[in-house]
């Protein structure tokens, strides 16, 4: 992409805040099932902000999850981001992300957080085939290959994309200059260098402040451009199933993100609408 392009915030909150309960373990997903006309809203509320693009509600939608149900719910996903986008009162193009989480989003268990779940690269991309090729036959404008904990989870969702010509991008939950898992940063953003479908790679879902120092780091180490996307800077309980703490984001950041080699900027958890629009305001200046 030749110009900055804005993703969307936190599906979760967004949802929360209308009301959802999101508390079992399907999390926002379970809406697919449950209540899709909530993720069209929430989808049209991000295009309404200044969201380019919105990542679907598969992002822990998972065979393990739906059963029988999951092809038909994982195609849902997509149509009801474009259904947002023919709805959303804008009057720019506007793209659709088909979310795909790392395998331990689906477990619930914090796992998506750690990395390193006990198998191997096979067996992760017997794990993210299926529901990568679904994704694809519902014909997304990009994939996003998010919340990555780790290298051999980026390796085999490389390995599964490889030669779809499906435009991707990969980005990593981080903490300070590791992976979650505790890999050099550099060592997981060189694995895309020469991955033609991957059109950005870089960090999501982890403190504002560790994603900026990030942003650098992957343009040097990959050749390519780079995708950002934090939380707001609170923390989340797993045992009151919470955040605490504070916002440390600040949208003027977006800026050192630009100048760093970012070309895709948003929001992950606890940034909502108004956060957005604000990040979109400092993307596309007037």
């Amino acid at each position: 992409m030749d110009v900055p392009r804005v993703l969307d915030g936190g599906l979760s909150n967004q949802l929360a805040a209308a009301g959802h309960d999101l508390s079992d373990r399907l999390w926002s997903a379970r809406l697919l099932r449950d209540d899709p006309s909530a993720i069209v809203a929430a989808h049209r509320a991000y295009y309404e902000a200044g969201a380019d693009i919105a990542t679907t509600a598969s992002y822990q939608a998972s065979f393990l999850g739906f059963g029988d149900d999951t092809p038909a719910l994982l195609q849902l996903s997509v149509r009801l981001a474009r259904q947002a986008s023919y709805q959303a009162d804008v009057d720019r193009r506007l793209f659709v992300a088909a979310s795909v989480g790392p395998y331990g989003a689906v477990l619930a268990d914090g796992s998506e957080y750690r990395g390193r779940y006990g198998l191997t690269v096979r067996e992760l991309v017997d794990f993210h085939r299926p529901r990568i090729e679904i994704l694809a036959a519902a014909s997304p404008d990009f994939l996003a290959l998010e919340t990555i904990p780790d290298i051999d989870e980026a390796e085999a969702l490389l390995a599964v994309i490889a030669g779809s010509g499906i435009p991707a991008w990969l980005s990593f939950s981080i903490s300070g200059s590791s992976t979650r898992a505790g890999q050099p940063l550099a060592s997981a953003f060189e694995l895309v260098r020469d991955v033609p479908e991957i059109l950005a790679v870089g960090i999501n879902c982890c403190d504002p402040l560790d994603a900026t120092a990030a942003v650098p780091l992957a343009a040097a180490a990959s050749g390519k451009p780079v995708v950002v996307y934090p939380n707001s800077g609170e923390g989340w309980d797993a045992v009151a199933r919470s955040w605490d703490g504070r916002r440390t984001f600040d949208p003027s950041v977006v800026r050192t993100w630009l100048r760093d080699g970012a070309t895709l900027v948003g929001g992950c958890c606890q940034l909502g609408p108004e956060d957005i629009a604000a990040i979109a305001r400092e993307a596309r200046p007037t």
